[in-house]
């Protein structure tokens, strides 16, 4: 079973985490430090009495925002060590995913915590580690899919897929563009290209894939192409620009 550390400077919150955790049949033992300076002495305690050793930790459940030494720079810390603990990072900040994934993170779970979204974290440091334990069981749903369930703020949301103008890779999360604003999901580009083929959506660029109905212009440029979509313009890739232009011409 996985030994966690739960980081976080706000002791409510900190004090829910370690509960969720404890209540994971995949958790061996969590314990919650009150910062990162705090972390990262258990952390070097933990390594020099070994994996299998007393204070052994198998992943650290991290804040991002914290004063002094914040959640990146510990990550970024741990990232040096020779046998380093998994990093799930636990904020109410969805901007800070890529860099967490630039930093090798096992997930990015958004505040607050639905324990649901954390055994799925759990799950995943679970398979990183190789632990067999079995998972709780959740209700599974299918997926609706007129519809994409976005999260922010612990409120969530069902977004038309007909709304999606078009979606951006950011590591292993995709944004959802829409007239509104902006979602972030945890679902590779390549997954959204494959489910939204067949409703229209086309892989213009190894970064975006772009719903037909939403492009207003193909503009060419001294060999570029691009594409206007609402007010932005994105590039065309050399590999998809040919595609692009027959598809366009045979759009009703």
């Amino acid at each position: 079973m996985l030994r966690a550390l739960a980081v976080d400077d706000e002791r409510p919150t900190l004090e829910e985490l370690v509960y969720l955790l404890n209540a994971d049949p995949r958790i061996g033992t969590a314990e919650g430090a009150g910062d990162a300076t705090e972390a990262l002495r258990r952390i070097n305690r933990a390594l020099e009495s070994g994996p299998d050793g007393p204070d052994a930790i198998d992943v650290v459940f991290l804040d991002i925002q914290m004063p002094g030494l914040d959640g990146l720079d510990l990550a970024r810390l741990l990232s040096g060590f020779a046998r380093p603990p998994l990093v799930v990072f636990v904020t109410a900040h969805e901007d800070f995913a890529v860099q967490a994934f630039d930093l090798k993170a096992v997930d990015y779970v958004l505040k607050p915590v639905r324990r649901e979204r954390l055994a799925e974290a759990v799950r995943r440091a679970a398979e990183r580690r190789g632990t067999t334990t079995p998972a709780p069981r959740i209700p599974v749903h299918e997926p609706d899919p007129d519809h994409i369930t976005v999260e922010l703020g612990g409120v969530t949301r069902f977004v038309p897929v007909e709304d999606i103008t078009h979606v951006e890779a950011q590591g292993d999360y995709a944004r959802l563009h829409t007239d509104r604003g902006s979602h972030l999901v945890r679902i590779p580009l390549s997954t959204l290209e494959e489910r939204w083929r067949a409703r229209g959506f086309v892989r213009i660029h190894r970064r975006h894939l772009v719903a037909l109905r939403h492009i207003g212009e193909l503009r060419l440029d001294a060999g570029t192409v691009s594409v206007l979509v609402g007010t932005e313009e994105l590039q065309v890739s050399r590999r998809h620009a040919r595609e692009l232009r027959d598809l366009l011409m045979r759009r009703p």
